[in-house]
């Protein structure tokens, strides 16, 4: 081996056992711990916001108030808060969040170029600063100024610690939230039965539904030769009649590539040879976009881990959709429907059992109002079956007891005036029975989601916006092999330039053209 070779291996490694990440280039941690294979870092709970998504994501949030945070990467202060914001905000944030859809705390790093211009609305005089208020208040050209009378954001002047955060948030809303409180502590939840202004946010239920029983036919490998008729059907009911618009887009996309992607005279060979071909074939498609699923429920949330949750969800669906429709399309909505929970529901004593509710059915529905009061019955009778099951096994939620519905509180118009509600047999007026459904199930139902529908007011702007956000600390992820590539690039270069000067000032001068 040359002197110059051996000079240079030296270099080589003498850089790579010294090198160390360095605060001037934001991505060397991250390039660090990949090459060293450190992951205890403790996982983000806040969600990281910029000037690409700031609308978008306080827009699509089910939670009902907003925390966000501006800081400055560089900031000593505000990595030492980090912890503190991230302890409250496991509680609020996340599939596993002990208190989801109430709270979405966010946070936004004013250190970057890209976010100037947003960090100013906010007139931004310190790091960290901490704000309140409604998610649509920070997206509809929301501002803040100092001394600034009736703005619904408002500053956290008291979260200097994990505590005080959580006391400020506790003294603002009324509540009780304790940073030990562990995941489905729900003692405290109180029934939303008797509330008609809660469906409104069942409409993150019906996506979060939605989402599951799509997942649950690709995982299980569902999608067969004499399936697939009744799975395009229900699709094109969603595309129509899904109460969510993200849904409704999500399911299009779908139905408009199902040919391509499962052709009807290979699907039989395909899904023979075992293998589970609808999952990978749809793998990169998002029935109600890229936030579905979010990992909880909220109108449909229970007080025990187990109960509720998909099947609430689903009903909710299925409701909406028998409300939606028009008399021509009722009958074909309802075997739409039939066929599907038939043929996708795993549940199979649940699944027999709407199956013989829907053969029952002789007449074919010609009005919207009959099949959504059919479907109200079934539900009805759902219940109480289960009820009898869930009082003599003891496995029922106690917050949410099966019952008939609507309960009284909810619809007084519903029932004939000799008839309570507690009784075992109730005598409907299902006139305003069906009253009520078109507007618990139509209008109320959507209500929160159209008054989330707003322009995208933040574009991006350019190529060079997304390089800047990406060399942010939070948002660089580099593969091993990629991140070994770029360290040994980098040492092997500064060892070159380093030899190349040495060779360069003992060599003699030469003698300039004349």
């Amino acid at each position: 081996m040359s002197p110059v070779s051996l000079l240079f291996l030296v270099f080589l490694f003498t850089c790579i056992a010294t090198s160390s990440p360095s605060p001037l280039y934001p991505g060397s941690r991250s390039i660090l711990r990949a090459i060293t294979g450190n992951t205890a870092d403790p996982p983000d709970f806040v969600v990281d916001l910029n000037i690409t998504n700031f609308a978008s994501a306080l827009k699509d949030t089910p939670a009902t108030h907003a925390v966000v945070e501006f800081f400055a990467n560089w900031c000593p202060a505000c990595r030492n808060y980090k912890p503190q914001y991230e302890k409250v905000a496991r509680l609020f944030n996340g599939a596993d969040a002990i208190h989801p859809g109430i709270i979405y705390m966010t946070r936004v790093d004013c250190a970057l170029k890209a976010n100037i211009d947003l960090c100013n609305r906010f007139s931004i005089s310190h790091y960290p600063m901490l704000f309140w208020g409604p998610p649509s208040k920070f997206v509809s050209g929301g501002s803040w100024e100092p001394k600034q009378d009736k703005n619904e954001i408002q500053q956290i002047d008291d979260g200097r610690t994990a505590d005080r955060l959580l006391a400020w948030i506790n003294k603002k809303i009324g509540s009780s939230f304790s940073l030990d409180d562990e995941k489905f502590e729900n003692e405290h939840l109180h029934s939303n039965v008797s509330d008609p202004g809660q469906i409104a946010r069942a409409v993150y239920d019906v996506e979060e539904a939605t989402n599951t029983a799509f997942d649950i036919i690709m995982e299980h490998n569902m999608i067969k030769s004499e399936t697939r008729a009744s799975l395009v059907k229900f699709l094109q009911v969603l595309v129509a009649h899904h109460p969510s618009r993200r849904c409704r887009k999500g399911s299009a996309e779908i139905l408009v590539n199902f040919d391509d992607i499962l052709p009807s005279d290979i699907l039989s060979a395909k899904l023979e040879s075992g293998t589970n071909f609808g999952k990978y074939a749809f793998k990169s498609f998002n029935i109600c976009g890229k936030e579905v699923p979010r990992g909880y429920w909220m109108f449909c949330r229970g007080s025990k881990n187990d109960t509720r949750g998909f099947s609430c969800g689903l009903w909710v669906l299925l409701h909406s959709l028998s409300v939606r429709v028009d008399d021509e399309e009722s009958h074909l909505t309802f075997t739409a429907i039939c066929d599907f929970i038939h043929n996708f529901f795993i549940c199979d004593e649940c699944r027999q059992h709407f199956f013989e509710m829907c053969s029952s059915v002789s007449t074919p529905f010609k009005k919207t109002r009959d099949f959504a009061i059919w479907l109200w019955r079934t539900h009805n009778k759902v219940n109480e079956r289960l009820m009898e099951v869930e009082e003599s096994m003891g496995t029922g939620d106690p917050k949410f007891p099966k019952s008939q519905w609507p309960q009284k509180q909810l619809c007084p118009s519903c029932y004939l005036s000799h008839s309570e509600s507690g009784n075992k047999i109730v005598e409907w007026n299902e006139d305003e029975v069906f009253i009520f459904l078109v507007k618990y199930y139509g209008k109320m139902l959507v209500s929160l989601s159209k008054s989330k529908e707003l322009p995208l007011e933040e574009e991006r702007r350019g190529s060079g916006l997304a390089d800047e956000l990406a060399v942010s600390t939070s948002a660089v992820v580099v593969p091993l092999g990629a991140a070994l590539a770029i360290a040994l690039a980098s040492c092997a270069f500064g060892a070159l330039a380093c030899f190349w000067r040495q060779h360069q000032k003992n060599r003699k001068p030469r003698r300039s053209w004349s």
